[in-house]
C-alpha cells in the first residue's frame, strides 16, 4: 500500500502508526533513503491495502478507526484535510485495512501461471519479498527466486524439481504467505516468532525449478514446436504425462549434478525419457545451471529440495555430511512425524552434490505418501510436516 509523505513524517512514525515493524517498511523500499524523505513523494507500507468508505449517519472516525482495528490519528494521516468534526455522510474516505489472514490460495493444479499470478499477489501487499529471476527454462520461461530476511545464516528451499511433483510449489507458496503475514502483524508461526528470524536468516526460496515440466504435466503437450512434439515422442505417443518427472526435452534434472553423476547414468535410460535419464553430461540442462550458478554466489549454509513421496528425508551423501546434519535429522524427524533416512541408493541430485561441494547440511524431503502426482486431497497433511521442517531449518 502507497501512502504520500508529509510534513514530518518518517519511516519510524509510519512504523509507529500502522504498527509495523521498522526493518520492513525499510525494506519494503528499496533505494529510498529513510533520511531524506521529501514531501509528495510516494512509500510502501507492507501488510495493508486501501478501501474506501462511506460516511453514514453516526459515523465517528473514533467509530471508523475501531472497527478496522487502526487509530483516529492514522485515519487523518492517510486522509489528507480530513475534519474529525466535519464529516459529512456519503463523504468518502480512505481506510488502510491490515491483512490478517492469507490473500494467495495455492491449493490448486499449480501451473507456471499461477505461480506467476500468487507472486504478483505476495509481492504486492508485501514487498519486502524480494523476487528476481535466476534465469530461464528450456522454453524461456524465468525461473523466480523470492528472498526472505536480511541474516547472516543463508538457507535455501527450492520444490518442483520433478514435473510431477509439482505440488511442492504450493506448499512452498503457502509458507512464503504465511511467514510474510506473521512478520507483518508481529505474530508467532507454531510459537516461533518470525521477526527474529527475519534479522537472522536469509531465506532463498526457488518455489518452481521445471516450469516447462510441470505445465506439460499439467496441461499437456506446449503449442510451442519442436516442444510438444518431441515431448509425445518421448512419452511414446501417449497423452497421458502423469509419469513425467524430467525438463521438457525428457532430462531428469535431479539426476544432473556432478556428485557421481557417472554412477548414476549408467544405471539409467540412455537417450530423453519421461524419467531417470541423466543426460549427455552433467549440467547440460539450463534449469540445472541457474540453480548450480545460484548455489555457487549465495554460499548457503543449508538447503533442502522439496520432492514427493514417501513421508521421508534423506540427509547424507558418501559420509560427507557434517555433524550438524544429524541434529538437524533429529529435529526435523521430531516435528514432521517423518522417516530420517542418513542414505539411499542416489547420486547427482542437489543435496549429494551440495553435501559433497560445500560439506553442510542438505536434505531431500519427500512429502505424502502414494503414487505421483499426488492429489490435492494431500495437501493440508503435507503442509503440516512441511511447515515443522521448515520452521526448524530457520530457527535452529
Amino acid at each position: 500500500m502507497q501512502v504520500t509523505v508529509r510534513s514530518g513524517d518518517s519511516f519510524w512514525r509510519y512504523s509507529v502508526l500502522f504498527g509495523i515493524p521498522f526493518q520492513l517498511i525499510i525494506d519494503s523500499n528499496p533505494g529510498t533513503d529513510p533520511n531524506a524523505l521529501v514531501i509528495g513523494q510516494s512509500v510502501q507500507i507492507p501488510g495493508f491495502v486501501w478501501s474506501n468508505y462511506t460516511i453514514q449517519r453516526g459515523d465517528s472516525l473514533w467509530r471508523i478507526a475501531v472497527q478496522n482495528g487502526i487509530s483516529t490519528e492514522l485515519l487523518l494521516q492517510t486522509n489528507p484535510g480530513l475534519a474529525a468534526n466535519a464529516l459529512q455522510i456519503g463523504q468518502v474516505i480512505r481506510v488502510p485495512i491490515r491483512i490478517t489472514g492469507p490473500i494467495i490460495q495455492p491449493q490448486r493444479e499449480y501451473t507456471y501461471a499461477a505461480l506467476r499470478e500468487d507472486l504478483a499477489t505476495l509481492q504486492s501487499v508485501y514487498p519486502f519479498l524480494r523476487r528476481s529471476s535466476i534465469g530461464r527454462s528450456v522454453m524461456g520461461k524465468e525461473i523466480p527466486e523470492v528472498q526472505i530476511g536480511i541474516g547472516p545464516k543463508s538457507i535455501h528451499f527450492n520444490a518442483a524439481i520433478h514435473a510431477n511433483e509439482w505440488i511442492t510449489t504450493p506448499v512452498l507458496m503457502r509458507f512464503m504467505n504465511e511467514y510474510a503475514l506473521a512478520l507483518t502483524n508481529s505474530a508467532d508461526i507454531r510459537g516461533v516468532p518470525m521477526y527474529p528470524q527475519y534479522l537472522q536468516t536469509s531465506l532463498s526460496i526457488v518455489p518452481m525449478l521445471n516450469p516447462d515440466g510441470v505445465n506439460l504435466v499439467i496441461s499437456g503437450p506446449p503449442a510451442e514446436e519442436p516442444y510438444g512434439m518431441n515431448a509425445l515422442a518421448i512419452n511414446g505417443g501417449s497423452g497421458d504425462f502423469s509419469g513425467w518427472k524430467a525438463n521438457i526435452r525428457g532430462v531428469d534434472l535431479n539426476k544432473q549434478f556432478p556428485a557421481l553423476w557417472e554412477r548414476d547414468a549408467v544405471i539409467g535410460p540412455q537417450e530423453p525419457s519421461p524419467r531417470d535419464y541423466s543426460g549427455a553430461a552433467p549440467l547440460t540442462e539450463p534449469e540445472v545451471q541457474h540453480l548450480a550458478a545460484l548455489t555457487r554466489e549465495r554460499d548457503f549454509d543449508r538447503v533442502l529440495a522439496f520432492h514427493t513421496q514417501g513421508e521421508v528425508f534423506y540427509w547424507g551423501f558418501e559420509g560427507l555430511e557434517p555433524p550438524e546434519s544429524e541434529v538437524l535429522a533429529s529435529e526435523f524427524a521430531r516435528v514432521s512425524g517423518y522417516s530420517s533416512e542418513r542414505f539411499i541408493e542416489s547420486t547427482a541430485g542437489y543435496k549429494d552434490w551440495f553435501i559433497q561441494d560445500w560439506r553442510r547440511p542438505g536434505f531431500t524431503i519427500e512429502l505424502g505418501l502414494g503414487q505421483n502426482p499426488l492429489p490435492l486431497s494431500q495437501f493440508g497433511r503435507m503442509y503440516d510436516a512441511a511447515l515443522g521442517i521448515m520452521l526448524a531449518a530457520l530457527y535452529m
